[in-house]
């Protein structure tokens, strides 16, 4: 028997040795691939070519790349550099305030002559976003500099930010997809009935759709009629603004698929041609007549193109704005699902957020916050934690002024709702004030494989688990926890918003509003967007100037060195995201993917959630 053991063991310490030896050669591989990367990005950073471009007259061309995000969701940087490593897709955000803030950089740069739209990469984005930026669009044509779009396929995003251009291009064997919005969601009861999963559902709220996929095969009529009314402001906002900007009426925007097909009849099936005689683009042009057309107006570089230098390089080279006041405001960025405890990649951490605000608070310097919400909601214990850090900066003297993006709904408005202001956007989604638990249990999947669990327990909450199930008073004691749940949140609510008890329970109910309609009910305080939160923030704190201090998670030394160093790799080097995983399956991958992560984090501590899982709007 002690031979046995003995050459186990040696088994398991041969395994280890080789463990040992793969883990150190890859460290090995990471260190000298870092070491070469650092080399070349340092030689093609001092490059004469660099130099020159952005000392000539060019044209900015805006070649977004990735998903246009309030905050990098790459907390560390080393996630990022050892997944491209290992072949996954280098991650590449693009920051809305950053995108807009080097659109008006750009408008005041005498070597920035005009702006060019290539937008063939840009995915998918939130209206409310896309506004922030056609704002910056808008002040760069009152500049006098002319904006041209160019493309091939223009989809619902890429061709709203088009609209704002003097003249847009289009391929001739192009088209510009325009397909409205939808909300839509994945459904598994009968799954998870094949899969003899018990599902126990406690919620409050007429509206709160949120448990929907757990217990139906389809969206229930109350959460049809809900997203039904928002998805029409939000459409009734896109076709108004594209409609004004290309002078063509907003039915143009809104045919019938009987009038639809009329036209491509009469258009011979052509979607360029059929773009162009309704007025979306201006010219079908071949890549190279737009290259020559672009050299006419920016100048030619002599290499049968146009002067122009790309977002990214640009971006680089804006040097650092020097400190104009001794006093700050304060930002903060809750983007993502609200999780309990410190903050993962793409998620607002109760724990992070409020430390942040206990930083902002303590710091003599800082004399107003600005906390930007874009959350579904989450854990409704992290949710409260981050509204009482926020009482607890005013308390201190220092104003909190909330600005919504996209989405601040349900414990995205719980950690608003305290705020000294509150102001969205007139398509933000908010509201979904409500309530709910998701428990699944396995014990009948279990039973029928043949086995099953016994034993004792000295009180009656002892057996109850996810191999048991949960019996009627367990299940009556959880109902009755979310009902309290919902009644201190709408009190929470009633108190911080000085609006009645009862009419907050009838705005409630889980049901989602569009900014508009929020401050109609006296949710929020005032629409505007980010520019106007900071301005209301000075204001309250009585600013005349001050500066903006981006408050978040600190990096040690290595990983800023690193975090800089994969900027410099991005735009030096030019390297690109390779992907395993076929162009056509992308859309189902990722609405599988999204639902999946905000799933992995449902951990509040009592199980009670705060959160509007169908809020999402797809155009695809």
């Amino acid at each position: 028997m002690k031979q046995i053991f003995k050459f186990i063991g040696m088994i398991f310490k041969g395994i280890w040795k080789l463990i040992t030896f793969i883990r150190l050669a890859i460290i090995n591989l990471i260190f000298f691939a870092f070491v070469a990367v650092l080399f070349f990005s340092f030689i093609h950073s001092d490059s004469p070519s660099t130099k020159s471009e952005s000392e000539k007259k060019s044209a900015l061309v805006l070649n977004l790349s990735g998903p246009i995000v309030e905050q990098n969701s790459y907390v560390n940087p080393m996630d990022s550099f050892t997944e491209s490593l290992l072949g996954k897709d280098l991650p590449k955000e693009n920051v809305l305030y950053q995108i807009v803030s080097t659109i008006r950089h750009a408008k005041d740069d005498p070597n920035i002559s005009g702006l060019v739209l290539s937008l063939g990469k840009m995915p998918e984005t939130n209206l409310t976003k896309l506004r922030y930026i056609a704002k910056a669009l808008n002040e760069f044509k009152e500049s006098g500099k002319p904006i041209y779009a160019i493309g091939s396929f223009y989809n619902q995003s890429q061709y709203y930010l088009a609209s704002y251009a003097n003249k847009v291009f289009l391929s001739p064997d192009g088209a510009v997809l325009i397909k409205g919005y939808s909300a839509y969601a994945l459904y598994y009861k009968t799954l998870l009935e094949k899969l003899d999963v018990n599902t126990h559902v406690f919620r409050v709220g007429t509206y709160k759709a949120a448990v929907e996929p757990f217990i139906r095969d389809n969206m229930s009529k109350a959460a049809k009629q809900d997203a039904s009314d928002w998805l029409g402001q939000l459409w009734g906002a896109y076709v108004h603004d594209v409609a004004k900007n290309r002078d063509i009426k907003p039915s143009t925007l809104t045919p019938t698929m009987k009038q639809f097909l009329a036209l491509m009849k009469k258009n011979k099936g052509d979607l360029a041609a059929l773009a162009k005689n309704i007025g979306l683009v201006d010219e079908l042009a071949t890549r190279q007549k737009i290259r020559a057309d672009l050299a006419k107006a920016f100048g030619s570089d002599g290499k049968d193109s146009y002067n122009a230098i790309s977002y990214y390089k640009y971006l680089s080279q804006i040097p650092t704005k020097p400190l104009k006041a001794s006093e700050d405001i304060a930002v903060i960025v809750a983007s993502g699902a609200i999780v309990d405890g410190k903050q993962k990649r793409g998620a607002v951490g109760g724990d992070t957020v409020a430390r942040l605000l206990r930083e902002a608070q303590n710091n003599d310097k800082i004399k107003a916050v600005v906390l930007r919400v874009d959350s579904p909601g989450g854990s409704a214990f992290a949710s409260d934690v981050i509204l009482n850090e926020i009482k607890a900066v005013e308390a201190a003297g220092k104003p909190v002024v909330v600005s919504m993006s996209s989405l601040a709904a349900s414990g995205g408005y719980w950690i608003s709702m305290g705020a000294s202001k509150i102001i969205a956007q007139p398509t933000t989604l908010t509201g979904s004030i409500g309530i709910f638990s998701v428990i699944t249990t396995f014990e009948k999947g279990l039973n029928k494989i043949g086995v099953y669990t016994d034993g004792v327990g000295t009180t009656p909450f002892s057996g109850t688990g996810i191999t048991t199930g949960l019996n009627k008073g367990v299940s009556a004691a959880m109902q009755m926890g979310i009902e309290h749940g919902y009644n201190r949140f709408i009190g929470l609510v009633s108190k911080n918003r000085d609006i009645p008890l009862a009419k907050v329970d009838k705005i409630a109910q889980g049901r989602v509003w569009t900014g508009r309609d929020a401050q109609k009910f006296g949710l929020v305080d005032q629409l505007g967007d980010f520019d106007d939160a900071i301005a209301e923030a000075a204001k309250l704190a009585k600013l005349k100037t001050y500066n903006l201090d981006w408050m978040k998670k600190r990096l040690t030394p290595a990983q800023q060195i690193l975090q800089d160093l994969m900027k410099q790799v991005n735009v030096h080097l030019g390297l690109k995201p390779s992907s395993l995983i076929p162009e056509s399956l992308a859309p189902v991958l990722g609405q599988i993917q999204e639902s999946t992560s905000l799933l992995n984090n449902l951990n509040d501590p009592k199980g009670q959630y705060a959160m509007c899982l169908t809020c999402g709007v797809s155009s695809q």
